[in-house]
This record gives structure tokens, sequence and C-alpha cells, in this order.
């Protein structure tokens, strides 16, 4: 099929997100079941007051952010204010995809929510690599 300018739609938030549910139900277990248990948003750029937080100035500078405690730095006797949450940036993410031209789509997304996942699990490098052999 060859492509014709003006006619490509680019994947929206629901398939953002649609990838992102698919990359949780193919960790192993135990971590599946505890990903699922974590927020998911889908946007297409950070907020503002992300941005402004992390000190950023160009929205697509972030792919990806984890909002939450870590697991390693949980305590039972602590009072959850908002639940852990998991943010994806779909222009950005699709910005990256574009650059590198190596990659599937799925694959980035699930790079990405790896690495977001690794915040709150508090995976190590060579955990990472376990999961997601694409890690650099």
């Amino acid at each position: 099929m060859t492509h014709v300018p003006g006619t490509s739609i680019a994947p929206d938030l629901a398939r953002i997100e649609q990838l992102a549910h698919e990359a949780i139900i193919s960790l192993p277990e135990p971590y599946r079941l505890a990903a699922t248990q974590i927020r998911l948003r889908i946007e297409d750029f950070p907020p503002d007051d992300i941005l402004e937080a992390m000190d950023l100035h160009d929205p697509f500078e972030l792919t990806g952010l984890y909002e939450g405690t870590p697991l390693t730095e949980k305590s039972v006797m602590d009072q959850q204010v908002q639940p852990d949450t998991i943010w994806l940036f779909r222009r950005p993410i699709l910005d990256e995809w574009a650059e590198r031209g190596n990659v599937s789509l799925a694959e980035l997304v699930n790079h990405v929510l790896v690495h977001e996942l690794a915040h709150h699990f508090g995976w190590s490098d060579d955990d990472i690599a376990a999961i997601d052999p694409w890690w650099e």
C-alpha cells in the first residue's frame, strides 16, 4: 500500500492506552497483578504543573511519569492520599517513535511503561532488563 500524504491518522489516546494494557498483561507474575492496581493516565502532553515541578520547558521531553510512593518506601502506616499513577504522554511517545523509526509503537509504549513501573516496584537496571530486553 502506498502512503498518500494527509491520509494517515496518528494513533489516538485510546490506542496508546490499549497498548499499555497489553504491556501490563504481558508482564511476568507477580508484577502483572500488582501493575493492574496502578492507575493509568494517557494524555497528549504533560500538564503544565508537572512540567513546572520537573523544571522542564519542552513538553516533548517527557514520555511518561510515575506519580506515587515506590513500594520499597511504603509503610502499612501510610495514609494513601491518591492512587499510584503512571502517566503516558501520547505526542512525545509518537515523536520518539517517528524519530527512532526502528521499533514498533507497541515496543516503545511497553518500554516507557516498564521504565515507569520500575519506579513503582523499585527495580534495578538488571530487573528492568530481565523484563524489557530493549532496556538501554
